[in-house]
């Protein structure tokens, strides 16, 4: 578990979704998005991180459902990305 990683993830939505939070209001594990996700984060919020994560890290992330899934926490995308990194390496 990558926690430099996932605090990097975390200010990384705060600041594409420009939420008034510190990362550490975070959980890697609750839910981003959904009305009873903390952040309540919209399919908007989805593009924007979606959009910072390939700026930053060059990952493209695949079509909408497997989206979903990768974005469902900072658990989920933290480990995708170790994964995705892993094997370009």
């Amino acid at each position: 578990m990558n926690q430099a990683l996932r605090l990097e993830l975390k200010s990384l939505i705060i600041e594409a979704c420009d939420k008034d939070c510190g990362p550490a209001a975070i959980s890697d594990d609750e839910p981003l998005f959904g009305p009873d996700a903390p952040l309540q984060l919209d399919s908007l919020d989805a593009l924007q991180v979606s959009m910072a994560i390939k700026k930053k890290y060059g990952l493209r992330l695949p079509d909408s459902k497997e989206t979903r899934r990768i974005l469902a926490s900072i658990a989920n995308l933290a480990e995708h990305l170790e994964n995705w990194q892993a094997s370009r390496r």
